[in-house]
């Protein structure tokens, strides 16, 4: 089973590397990490949760994972000094640290770490790839309730109800979907009272077992 970085490395460890760089705000729906970026810096998720997508060569954007916090973000592309092959986008607020490079390959020669980063690095390919088989495969209405149930899974607050902060449009994107088939099965599962979409173009999730499992959900 997946796990994040936090849950990965040594406790001990994790607080030093959290040590490194001070605590920075990001608001939802900004740019964390740009793909096609040099890896200048390794972003620690410190509160909040992010998504991150693939864009294509015609601009289409793929969902690959979302993150919540105790994630490293970016740490290949500085290991390997080469461009990132994805953006990391904040779904809801987000606190970061922004670990610059040299301090952060410092750290991980320092404590022997590299076979670890790798080994989770195979891990969030396995996710990735189990994601987009998913997104090729199942029904629009499957690939939403799975979109939104991995959105909740991470959100930093997972009592009660959860704000999704994207758009129609933004997930629609996300899910290789068009915006008329997500607004049907939101409309349905709003019918229902699991959720409620919200005047800026967000959602409130209000029970995501029942979307996930009702037959709208399951395709």
């Amino acid at each position: 089973m997946y796990q994040p970085h936090a849950a990965v490395f040594d406790k001990v460890l994790w607080a030093k590397l959290r040590g490194l760089a001070p605590l920075r705000s990001r608001p939802a729906r900004s740019v964390l990490l740009r793909q096609g970026d040099p890896g200048t810096h390794v972003l620690l998720l410190e509160s909040g949760s992010a998504i991150v997508t693939l864009t294509g060569e015609n601009g289409e954007r793929t969902l690959l994972a979302v993150r919540g916090a105790g994630e490293l973000l970016g740490e290949l592309a500085v290991l390997d000094a080469q461009p990132r092959t994805a953006s990391v986008i904040a779904a809801e607020a987000c606190q970061v640290r922004v670990i610059p490079a040299p301090e952060f390959l410092g750290f991980v020669d320092e404590h022997g770490l590299t076979a670890s980063i790798l080994r989770h690095a195979i891990a969030r390919v396995r996710e990735a790839e189990a994601v987009r088989l998913e997104l090729a495969t199942a029904p629009v209405p499957a690939r939403l309730a799975s979109a939104l149930g991995r959105l909740v899974q991470s959100a930093s607050c997972r009592a009660g109800h959860v704000h999704v902060r994207l758009t129609q449009v933004e997930l629609s994107q996300l899910i290789g979907a068009s915006r008329n088939a997500v607004g049907t099965a939101i409309k349905a599962w709003r019918d229902h009272g699991w959720l409620e979409t919200e005047p800026g173009g967000g959602l409130l999730i209000r029970d995501i077992a029942r979307i996930k499992t009702h037959p709208l959900g399951r395709g």
